[in-house]
């Protein structure tokens, strides 16, 4: 997840779980159909490993002390240098790390350093910026992480800050001739720019948008994400595939490359099924398992035994890469059946055995590394997590143990966690940059795996694509 690259897009979580599930392979028999939206079996033989879970918070707070000594108040902590960045505007810092880390602090019990990153949002975070921010970005980082923020403490000023950004977001929805959202808008002025955008930018707001929208009472929001959701679908092709850039002032596609479980779409397909699993959205439900079914038609195969997701042209199938990025590793269960889940986790587990960090994109019919950096992705850890409470299979924690000794191990520095220039090499050369989305995510999910917590509803609960809880949180 970086700001402008495909690696923004983010996590993109849960596809194949709702692959598994809208195919009619519920976990324990049944299909996705007859499941109540909401409702996910927890496997009884799943046992808190209390020692694994204190080291996995040890190490969260490891990097949470380097990014309070160096960069508190701003959005991104440079751990080796020492230094800071900011993630959406220059010279206009907005906490991003802060906001990130608010409900991993509850869930680890955090309570004190919860506590200041509230004391600090409430006196300091002010959304009066003339500045361009991409929608996308500010939408899963900022309105998911004030919305968890706000269930998991209860702060009703956690909440009015943001409704102030969506309604400052939401001109970019409301100017678009199509209503599929511009990539960027000042939060003062409300000018909009960027009218080709990717399919997860689109697509990726409803989650957020509709919890708002509970909690608020005001429909806007989601009115405004759904519209976005159904004007991309009804340009899907022939085959039932989407594109991956649009614009979206003249409703055309900007290419011709379906990429599905990829950035920069992938997280719009989690949105569709979380819709579903969230607010009952039969719509979205049924739009997911038409375009889920033109996939696995026209996108999966198998290279050395292992299962991938080719690119396509998304008009006639034909093939355009076998290239896949590592944020696809989240493509995985959120209340299905395991198995296909599976398959493509133990994918790209054998690119885990064989580089020890996962790079950014291999090419998948040698396992090759074609980006050999890694940027603290957190995907791998959240596909453990999912499959783990899915099954009870001992497997998924002792890979995902492995993900996190390597990364204590070729990511740590004294000030924190840091990037990894080149997996290929030994030793590993690092950066200087721990991404805010390291506060919400990696430790996060490696903590749930083995922790159990009391403030996490494990059968309901529901994560976004970047790792807010925006169900199932559980005050102290």
């Amino acid at each position: 997840m970086t700001d402008t690259s495909f690696g923004a897009h983010a996590s993109r979580r849960g596809m194949l779980c709702a692959l598994a599930a809208a195919s009619g392979l519920a976990l324990g028999g049944g299909t996705g159909a007859a499941a109540a939206p909401g409702a996910r079996r927890v496997m009884p033989g799943t046992r808190p490993d209390a020692a694994k879970a204190r080291e996995i918070r040890d190490e969260f707070l490891h990097a949470w002390e380097g990014y309070k000594r160096f960069a508190w108040g701003h959005d991104e902590v440079l751990p080796v240098s020492g230094g800071h960045r900011e993630f959406f505007a220059r010279g206009h810092p907005v906490g991003l790390s802060i906001v990130e880390a608010l409900d991993t602090h509850h869930l680890m019990g955090l309570d004190d350093e919860a506590d200041r990153c509230v004391r600090w949002i409430v006196d300091h975070l002010d959304f009066d910026i003339d500045a361009d921010f991409q929608v996308f970005e500010a939408t899963i980082r900022l309105v998911g992480g004030l919305l968890a923020g706000h269930l998991a403490t209860g702060r009703r000023a956690l909440l009015d800050l943001c409704a102030d950004l969506t309604d400052r977001l939401l001109p970019a929805f409301t100017a678009s001739p199509t209503g599929m959202p511009y990539r960027y808008v000042n939060l003062r002025t409300g000018r909009v720019s960027g009218a080709v955008s990717p399919v997860a930018e689109i697509g990726t707001h409803l989650l957020e948008f509709s919890v708002l929208s509970e909690l608020t009472g005001d429909p806007r929001y989601r009115r405004a994400a759904k519209r976005a959701v159904r004007a991309l679908v009804e340009r899907r092709s022939g085959l039932d595939l989407l594109a991956t850039t649009m614009n979206v002032e003249t409703g055309r596609w900007a290419d011709r490359q379906a990429v599905a479980v990829d950035p920069p779409a992938d997280s719009f397909y989690e949105y569709l099924w979380g819709a579903w699993e969230m607010f009952g959205d039969e719509e979205c439900r049924d739009w997911f398992r038409m375009l889920d079914d033109a996939l696995r038609r026209h996108q999966a195969e198998r290279a050395d035994g292992l299962l991938w997701f080719r690119h396509v042209d998304f008009g006639t199938g034909a093939t355009t890469s076998r290239r896949q990025s590592s944020l696809a590793v989240a493509i995985l269960p959120v209340g299905g059946d395991p198995g296909l889940a599976a398959d493509y986790y133990r994918s790209w587990t054998a690119v885990l055995d064989k580089y020890s960090v996962i790079p950014e994109q291999i090419d998948y019919t040698r396992l090759q590394a074609v980006d050999p950096r890694n940027e603290l992705r957190p995907e791998y850890a959240n596909c453990a997590f999912q499959l783990y409470w899915q099954t009870g299979e001992a497997y998924y924690r002792t890979t995902a143990w492995r993900y996190f000794q390597n990364l204590r191990k070729y990511h740590r520095v004294p000030g924190g966690y840091t990037v990894v220039a080149d997996v290929t090499r030994r030793p590993m050369p690092q950066g200087d940059h721990c991404p805010a989305y390291v506060f919400a995510e990696n430790f996060k999910w490696l903590y749930l795996t083995f922790a159990d917590t009391p403030r996490f509803d494990y059968a309901h609960g529901y994560l976004s694509t970047e790792g807010k809880v925006l169900r199932g949180l559980r005050r102290a």
